[in-house]
């Protein structure tokens, strides 16, 4: 089977209303919290990808039973600090940063050794940030310049902390509640807003949570030791996801796109936010509730007039996956658009900061990157009719799915290496293109 995509042609106009595979932060955090549950619970339209199906593998080789159905994914949990497993367990979290750090504090009062590895991706990155903490507990993790592999030993005896996290990171804040929920007293963290599916989730589990909003940070206290019994849950559209459309829709002539049932969490919704403000056309109808997430059908109109963008810094935290796309938006808007404070789109499944500024000048994009700014000069009658290659992209399903969409909105011949990429959060992505209209072999 070939390992690259080739696209010859542009996507028509189209009109359609569309579904989303399931959320895939959420799909992670409810299997981990399924597993520490006493008794079992069904996740509906948990997400079928790599990341989400190695988190499951991990969970069964700490002893839960999983079974997976047609509608839905059961748990059968044991309780907190219920699992069973050998001294040597071996972890592989593969390319999910997600989980890899959140089973880290999931893990955290076992006495048994465990080793968590990763793909040559994850390898790559930098562990320290939740290693601190963890140490702070009474773990013991040792690595090579705190890298994967790590080797992880918990304790029986772990100590409530008292933690500031400065970078706005939910992987971070996420492992520290983890690892609480598993201490005796109150853990308290002070950090920046950052995405709160853990927090929401705790909240409907009606754990000993309490979060007070300042103007610039939260403070979370969370009293652990609580046990908590098996539920029902359905993942709600992946805004992630959504968002390559919401593109594909607006650089595209005439078209109109209604995206169902996304979770549009206020943390997660930064893109919607930025491409407002550059005059983008798109509406969010049959707002609900559900379990504390917020719930909505995204409407998306194509855009002949986009403009450029001062991006506010406070809103890196809340589109920090999604820059890509919107630095694509931004190769087509009116002006110059600026970023800034974006060191932590560097440590990604690559250095995506690095790679969009490459990949904007492949399609004649003038950029320039300084440190960890971004200076973008728009075309807004951009249009490609050149052959293009994109590979060495350290197999980012996200710098994949970029290239997808510049090729069906803006034009050109491409080949694209890596398609499999896609199987690490979104594998209907090609499948959705094609609901489209889109035609690619």
């Amino acid at each position: 089977m070939k390992k690259f995509l080739l696209i010859n042609k542009k996507i028509n106009s189209f009109n359609k209303s569309i579904g989303i595979s399931g959320d895939k932060s959420l799909s992670i955090r409810c299997a981990i919290m399924a597993s520490q549950a006493i008794g079992t619970s069904k996740i509906f339209n948990l997400l079928n990808s790599e990341d989400v199906n190695n988190a499951l593998i991990a969970i069964r080789k700490l002893g839960i039973k999983v079974i997976q159905k047609k509608n839905y994914c059961e748990i059968h949990g044991n309780g907190l600090n219920g699992f069973s497993f050998r001294e040597n367990t071996k972890i592989n979290a593969q390319n999910s940063g997600t989980f890899a750090r959140l089973i880290l504090g999931v893990v955290a009062k076992t006495n048994k050794k465990i080793v968590l590895k990763g793909d040559k991706s994850l390898s790559n990155r930098d562990f320290t940030r939740v290693i601190e903490p963890l140490n702070k507990f009474g773990m013991k993790i040792n690595s090579k310049n705190n890298k994967l592999p790590l080797k992880v030993l918990g304790t029986k005896y772990l100590r409530p902390i008292d933690y500031v996290e400065l970078k706005g990171s939910a992987q971070v804040k996420s492992c520290i509640l983890l690892a609480a929920l598993n201490t005796p007293g109150i853990t308290k963290i002070k950090c920046k807003p950052s995405r709160n599916h853990t927090e929401l989730l705790f909240k409907f589990l009606k754990l000993n949570l309490n979060i007070k909003k300042k103007n610039k940070y939260d403070l979370i206290t969370l009293k652990g030791e609580k046990q908590y019994r098996g539920f029902n849950y359905r993942i709600p559209g992946d805004i992630s996801s959504a968002s390559f459309f919401i593109v594909l829709t607006l650089l595209s002539k005439n078209s109109k796109l209604i995206l169902k049932n996304i979770n549009v969490n206020k943390t997660r919704t930064g893109i919607i936010d930025v491409l407002k403000k550059m005059n983008a056309k798109i509406l969010l109808r049959n707002r609900r509730e559900y379990k504390g997430e917020q719930i909505s059908d995204i409407h998306v109109y194509s855009s002949n007039n986009l403009k450029c963008i001062k991006c506010p810094k406070d809103f890196n935290s809340r589109l920090i996956d999604e820059l890509p796309l919107i630095f694509l938006a931004c190769a087509k808007a009116k002006g110059t658009s600026y970023f800034q404070n974006l060191d932590e789109l560097r440590h990604k499944e690559s250095d995506r900061l690095k790679l969009s500024s490459k990949f904007l000048k492949m399609i004649g994009i003038k950029n320039i990157v300084n440190k960890n700014s971004f200076m973008i000069k728009g075309n807004p009658n951009l249009s490609l009719s050149k052959n293009f290659i994109v590979k060495n992209f350290m197999k980012d399903h996200r710098i994949f799915m970029l290239s997808c969409i510049a090729a069906m909105a803006l034009g050109g011949k491409w080949k694209i290496y890596d398609k499999d990429s896609i199987n690490t959060s979104f594998p209907k992505f090609l499948k959705t293109i094609e609901e489209l209209g889109g035609i690619f072999k």
